[in-house]
């Protein structure tokens, strides 16, 4: 059987500047279960450094600290922590309440980190308070409550957890003389209960309520008179408590709810934390659905050019200085080509160019020579009229079919069907008006498509194809294709004097193009997510070094420190992710914006761009909320709790 407290040679030193300082000198002392001992003492005699001994905020320098025969020295943190939330209360001179919660949600605070269910640890507050008449104060915060409603409060906090060694600093220091009765009367009756009270204060009248008084000077114990020998208690090492899946989501859920409290009291800081993270979300996603919205929109463009087709030109390639000189495309290439079964239509194009005039209009034109299998080789669709026929290739007929744009330019509001138009000194007759799903390039000038026969007799005076176009029979892959014409005119040829050149190809380079250019883009718009994380650490140091003494309260009700540091991990974390969805919100009030601004192309939203934008806020929240948790998480609880 042994004392409850028992000090066997213990000091504390502290380090001033380059020169060491003892504030307690070697002293024995033990405090048995259920006494009410009074530790008095002039300013600077040790009192407090004493309390937070006993109470496990701090540890000796030399020496040992015995709770119920087991040396706390030899207990880990988290044993420490459980030692303080289950065997002691504090009750400390200016009561340190968190300002953000109100009278029960202080109270419940011991009972979170001790583990106890939601229900019971509400209800347990509840009874607290009632029982010290703060029934219809449960709901107020700290500054809706008076001085001494305030310390009742952190009384029924020490007790929430059933605390058998109850710790009161100057409980009544800050009090009137009245609040301080009633507070003494309420620690004299928690004493008759059977909790062991230790008073620190530095008035003679003050201490005189208690059975035992200790007498400090110069970190020496001068008098230690009142005491009573009391039944020792049976020595029980605190052990550390293993807590099953249930506890862990309800101390996370409960951490989220303080870092949610935490965020709200501080709105305008909490806004100014989030806002590098709103521009930098709100442009990522932007330029990302940007260069989506810009890569459809070429893609479209390409593909109504003419799908799933491959063009055939003389040369090597493009910019080669001989290509003009090469006539080996001709009909019999055509014929050839056509009779491929891999293939579903070929069509070949010979262009040139000549002023268009039609009454007193003339415009620049451009000559297409087609077969009729052009239109649906190249996509396009009739408007009006007809398009050409194998009857007008045949005869080699002077009939064109004009642009739907091109049609406005030259007739205005008059039909062009039968209309005869002169092609330099050609007349030919407009027969059908075909619409381009897209038409690049613009301008003012007028399209004609002739068949091929009629401009390379009339006009060109030629025998071979500027190029030709072959469109692929279904699923057909469009290389597979390029190589079987290439070896087809291989062969008529005797050589490769022609190139080949697909959609495909062309497409592939394009989303290469717009994704390196999007890439880019959007690397940079990371860049303003990188300043907008350090900006969330700056201003969470900064959280950190104003709410120095919240840190030290939690931890002297039994917050671990894997405690304090999940919960401003969450609170950084919840401020990059309610940043993220803000910021998805203005980039998708951009889209909205830049929809009803631009017609021709529309900003692209992916679910994976969204998800990304949340897995990155919340990435970005960990890696530069980490460094603010872990020096929260390290700081001393005794210099805490001496922060104002």
């Amino acid at each position: 059987m042994t004392s409850l407290i028992e000090l066997q040679g213990v000091s504390r030193r502290f380090m001033s500047g380059e020169q060491e300082v003892t504030v307690l000198h070697p002293l024995d002392l033990t405090i048995d279960a259920g006494e009410m001992v009074a530790i008095v003492g002039a300013s600077g005699s040790g009192k407090s450094t004493l309390m937070n001994l006993l109470g496990c905020l701090d540890h000796p320098s030399e020496g040992r600290y015995l709770f119920r025969g087991q040396d706390t020295a030899a207990l880990d943190t988290l044993a420490q922590a459980r030692l303080r939330s289950e065997h002691f209360g504090f009750i400390f001179q200016r009561y340190h309440l968190l300002p953000h919660l109100d009278a029960c949600a202080n109270v419940e605070v011991p009972a979170i980190y001790a583990g106890h269910a939601r229900q019971e640890r509400h209800q347990r507050a509840r009874e607290l308070l009632l029982r010290l008449g703060l029934d219809q104060r449960e709901h107020h915060t700290p500054n809706q409550l008076s001085g001494g409603q305030q310390q009742r409060v952190s009384i029924a906090r020490a007790l929430v957890n059933g605390a058998e060694v109850i710790l009161a600093d100057e409980p009544t220091g800050a009090l009137d003389s009245q609040s301080g009765q009633e507070v003494l009367a309420i620690l004299k009756e928690l004493h008759q209960l059977g909790h062991t009270i230790i008073l620190v204060t530095h008035d003679p009248e003050i201490a005189a309520h208690a059975e035992r008084i200790i007498e400090l000077k110069d970190g020496r114990v001068i008098r230690d008179q009142g005491r009573v020998t009391r039944p020792a208690v049976s020595p029980r090492s605190p052990q550390a408590h293993q807590a099953n899946l249930w506890e862990r989501m309800d101390r996370l859920r409960e951490a989220f709810q303080m870092a949610w409290h935490a965020m709200k009291a501080h709105r305008m800081r909490t806004f100014l934390t989030m806002l590098g993270i709103i521009i930098g979300i709100a442009a990522v996603v932007s330029v990302v659905a940007l260069g989506q919205g810009a890569r459809q929109k070429v893609i479209s463009d390409i593909s109504a050019m003419g799908t799933n087709t491959v063009d055939i030109f003389p040369g090597k390639g493009w910019g080669d200085e001989k290509a003009s000189t090469i006539h080996t495309l001709n009909e019999g290439d055509l014929q050839a080509l056509t009779g491929q079964p891999y293939l579903a239509g070929a069509t070949p194009s010979v262009s040139s160019s000549a002023q268009v005039r039609w009454r007193n209009r003339s415009l620049s034109g451009s000559l297409t020579g087609v077969s009729p299998a052009f239109f649906e080789v190249k996509g396009l669709t009739l408007q009006q009229g007809r398009l050409l026929n194998d009857e007008d290739l045949r005869s080699r007929s002077a009939v064109a079919v004009i642009d739907a744009t091109s049609m406005t330019s030259l007739f205005g509001s008059q039909n062009p069907i039968g209309q005869v138009v002169f092609a330099g000194s050609v007349p030919v007759r407009i027969v059908g008006v075909a619409e381009q799903k897209s038409r690049w390039g613009g301008g003012q000038g007028v399209s004609l498509w002739l068949p091929y026969s009629a401009l390379m007799s009339r006009i060109l005076v030629q025998d071979h194809f500027d190029q030709i176009t072959v469109r692929l029979a279904p699923n057909i892959d469009a290389a597979i294709a390029a190589r079987g014409v290439t070896s087809l005119l291989e062969q008529r040829h005797d050589t490769q004097d022609f190139f080949t050149q697909s959609n495909d190809m062309f497409l592939q380079s394009v989303e290469k193009t717009t994704g390196t250019m999007t890439l880019l883009v959007s690397s940079i718009a990371v860049i303003s997510l990188i300043v907008g994380g350090v900006g969330v650490m700056n201003i969470m140091l900064v959280s950190v070094v104003e709410r120095t003494r919240e840190i030290g309260i939690r931890v002297a009700v039994g917050a671990r420190r894997s405690d304090i540091m999940q919960q401003f991990l969450i609170e950084a974390v919840m401020v990059t992710l309610v940043g993220g969805v803000i910021g998805v919100l203005l980039s998708l009030l951009i889209g909205a914006v830049f929809g009803m601004l631009v017609e021709s192309m529309q900003m692209h939203f992916s679910l994976f761009s969204l998800v990304m934008a949340f897995g990155c806020s919340s990435l970005i929240g960990i890696l530069f909320g980490y460094l603010p948790a872990r020096n929260a998480a390290r700081l001393d609880p005794v210099e805490a709790l001496a922060r104002e």
